[in-house]
């Protein structure tokens, strides 16, 4: 298994590389942590973006004659804000550039990405990593943009990217994936490894065990009054309130037991049940994966997130300390990248 056969670790590691090697200006941060979800061939990005002190407070020198000497002439805190934002949006177009540039072009259809910038809250002294921007773009969005002519600013808002309003102030947004990248590497064990020491098989549990599980895991995380109702499609559909004083409220949360993609009617029904509850987070559950369909619909409506098979996995053993196996999937046989049209042509 290697890079053109699409193996998950073999294709992150080398986009990391590549990455990372594209040529920033002196004292940006180059690091980058990449996921690749080889069904959607989707590349997830988590990048790293220096603090608002990256710009320089001193705008220029000027001889001043009366002291007969040269002093500085310092930025207002209205342009250092307007050149720091400018820089974050570029930074992440450069992401997204960087890695639709990497050859073979067939390998990723699409990437998402998360730019966090590491600091310290003053008030408690411990490190924290807010996301001050996230955005996913497929190959056809991203190759349409003229990058010379546009405004990285607007054309992330273009993109349906969630952005910080105050980059600044370290103002943070929530991520459309999930930043800690352990959850996309996890490999789906087989199933005689559940058999051998016992692990629950989440698609051979009774609908209720199963929804006994997703409430136990999300009660774990803060949510309470917890309240079902019959999916009709052998899932869960709930309503619960988190108790979170940031992204507390009413919460829609609908698990989806499937064997198959999610279509992508499921995410625009949750985004109806989000409306009808007054619900200000949804969140879509599911045993399987999603489509590119449904990412980006929850990519344009913002409050939605996503939590696929391998998620719930990492998932239920950290909330729950709970060894889980998913069962026997159907996915799609991955299309590898056809050659040339013009191959073997004289």
């Amino acid at each position: 298994m290697g890079v053109e056969a699409g193996d998950a670790r073999a294709v992150a590691d080398y986009y990391q590389l590549l990455i990372e090697a594209a040529p920033l200006p002196d004292g940006l941060p180059a690091a980058v942590d990449v996921a690749y979800e080889p069904d959607e061939r989707r590349l997830l990005v988590v990048r790293e973006l220096p603090a608002v002190e990256i710009v320089p407070v001193v705008r220029e020198y000027q001889y001043v004659r009366s002291l007969d000497k040269v002093a500085p002439r310092l930025r207002t805190a209205k342009d250092i804000r307007r050149l720091y934002s400018g820089l974050v949006a570029q930074l992440v177009l450069r992401t997204l550039h960087a890695a639709f540039e990497v050859q073979p072009p067939g390998l990723v259809n699409a990437v998402a990405v998360n730019a966090h910038v590491s600091t310290r809250n003053r008030a408690t002294g411990r490190s924290e990593h807010p996301c001050l921007v996230s955005v996913t773009a497929t190959r056809e969005q991203f190759g349409d943009l003229v990058l010379t002519r546009l405004d990285p600013r607007e054309c992330l808002r273009h993109l349906a990217a969630v952005v910080s309003p105050h980059p600044w102030d370290l103002e943070a947004v929530p991520p459309i994936f999930d930043p800690d990248l352990s959850r996309y590497r996890l490999v789906e064990p087989r199933d005689a490894a559940a058999v051998l020491d016992g692990r629950p098989v989440l698609l051979q549990l009774r609908p209720v065990e199963f929804e006994h599980l997703v409430r136990q895991m999300f009660e774990a995380m803060g949510m309470r009054a917890w309240t079902t109702q019959a999916s009709g499609d052998d899932g869960v559909d709930a309503v619960a309130v988190n108790t979170d004083p940031i992204m507390g409220g009413v919460c829609v949360v609908q698990a989806k037991r499937y064997r198959k993609v999610v279509p992508p009617d499921a995410v625009r029904a949750l985004a109806g049940a989000m409306e009808d509850k007054r619900a200000g987070r949804g969140v879509l559950v599911t045993t399987s994966w999603f489509g590119r369909a449904t990412h980006e619909f929850a990519a344009r409506h913002g409050r939605i997130q996503l939590i696929d098979g391998g998620q719930l996995e990492h998932m239920l053993a950290e909330h729950l300390g709970l060894r889980v196996t998913i069962g026997p999937l159907q996915r799609p046989i991955p299309r590898q990248p056809g050659p040339s049209p013009d191959a073997g042509r004289t």
